[in-house]
């Protein structure tokens, strides 16, 4: 290769790191937790050196064979899984890493974390676009907690934990350790990137069954199949590519059901989501109810500053109403610039007189008033001063069917927005709208 393209080559691959365009904070977990993992298995190695003991070598080595069978079987459905993930990716391999802690010394176990690791880059997630900063941060997490697995096991051998239940608790513990060493640093780097995102989100979006389980397997793996009946182990790889494809399938699920725009659920995933908070309220005779939110002007939004901060707009709406509402509610995007909401359990009574349910909305609206947006582009944009009309029906004073609820709903909006927009209007029976919201300056002129 000549000179110019050597380079070329190596402009390209420190492009792919994407590491310097990450804020100072993430920099700095990123190196500070590389590092450590890289000086462990250094100043580890040059005390301790490597075993000598050949049937360590060969567990090792079956692991890693074992490992990358299975990476090769699922090929197709882990980079898509990868592409997909919203928050954090949850990587079945840790069967194979998992029982590598329980069953090796640290050094070799670290080894054979690196070896499998670089195999998944090159074969999931460099096809799948996964930045190589973000592969060697989520391998150096993993060597973390092969050292923190080792001081747990060394910890019971000092005690001498010999009994059976003695060595379930050894397993269990190595298990806690593990995934919450790797859980917390992930999770932390990823609050850092996202400084509103929520910590029980972020785990969800992880889904922690499927990791608690994927450590169940690889602690069976270790303890009861590689000891005594490696073969065995083959039997594992069916259970974990259905695994993998049923993930798969939830996955494509929930993005079918979000509006790609604003990460809410989209009109249909919403109307499902909403039948199922209203059924909640009715089956615990608790209050609900359906709010419906329109913004006022924003077609002079999109007409001033252009549809990309339009969109960014909508991103910031979004997130105001997904601050402000509980986890069991549903917010969602029905089109344009109009969003609903579910709501089950409000004040955990029946609410007559729709007084509940106009604070939920009168906090959305005065939080979306608060909304200061900036847009870093070419010429950097910040919008403020948006508005908000909500309409609202209480649930059951309004009606128990979702479309009933939300005709009201929709009469209270147009309400609204003819009393001077900037207001909650609340339907908390069939006819009677509630009196306007607080006053506001007379509306200027546009849509």
């Amino acid at each position: 290769m000549n000179r110019p393209a050597a380079r070329s080559a190596l402009r390209s691959w420190w492009a792919e790191w994407h590491l310097w365009s990450l804020p100072a904070p993430v920099r700095v977990l990123l190196v500070a937790v590389e590092l450590a993992a890289v000086c462990l298995l250094t100043v580890d190695i040059a005390v301790h050196g490597l075993p000598r003991d050949g049937s360590l070598w060969w567990t090792a080595g079956a692991l890693l064979v074992f490992s990358g069978v299975h990476a090769e079987i699922s090929l197709r459905a882990e980079r898509l899984r990868r592409r997909i993930a919203d928050t954090r990716y949850i990587d079945l391999s840790s069967v194979w890493t998992f029982a590598g802690a329980l069953l090796l010394p640290p050094a070799l176990a670290a080894s054979t974390v690196i070896v499998s690791y670089t195999h998944l880059y090159f074969r999931v997630f460099r096809p799948a676009g996964t930045p190589p900063h973000r592969q060697f941060y989520s391998t150096s997490t993993v060597v973390l907690a092969v050292y923190l697995v080792a001081s747990v096991r060394y910890g019971f051998e000092a005690v001498g934990a010999t009994t059976s239940w003695l060595a379930v608790v050894e397993v269990l513990a190595c298990l806690v350790v593990y995934t919450g060493t790797n859980m917390l640093l992930v999770v932390g780097v990823i609050r850092l990137t996202q400084p509103r995102s929520r910590f029980l989100a972020i785990l969800a979006g992880g889904d922690v069954g499927l990791e608690t389980a994927t450590l169940c397997l690889g602690g069976l793996v270790a303890t009861t199949v590689v000891p005594d009946h490696v073969l065995l182990v083959g039997l594992v790889l069916p259970a974990l590519v259905l695994m993998e494809q049923t993930t798969l399938i939830r996955q494509l699920e929930t993005r079918a059901a979000t509006d790609a725009k604003t990460g809410l659920l989209n009109a249909e995933g919403w109307r499902s989501r909403a039948r199922l908070v209203l059924a909640t309220a009715e089956r615990d005779r608790s209050g609900g109810g359906v709010l419906i939110l329109d913004l006022d002007f924003f077609k002079e939004v999109n007409d001033r500053y252009g549809h990309l901060v339009g969109d960014a707009v909508l991103r910031a709406v979004a997130e105001a109403i997904s601050d402000e509402i509980r986890d069991r509610d549903a917010a969602g995007r029905f089109g344009g610039e109009e969003f609903v909401v579910a709501l089950a359990g409000v004040r955990g009574r029946p609410d007559r007189d729709g007084g509940a349910v106009r604070e939920v909305g009168e906090r959305i609206r005065r939080r979306i008033e608060q909304l200061h947006v900036r847009v870093d582009d070419e010429v950097p944009v910040q919008v403020a001063g948006l508005t908000v009309s909500v309409g609202a029906a209480v649930h059951p004073g309004a009606g128990r069917d979702l479309d009933v609820l939300l005709a009201a709903a929709d009469e209270a909006l147009y309400a609204a927005k003819g009393a001077g927009r900037n207001r909650v209007l609340v339907r908390h029976g069939p006819r009677t709208p509630s009196p306007p919201g607080p006053s506001v300056p007379a509306p200027r002129p546009g849509a």
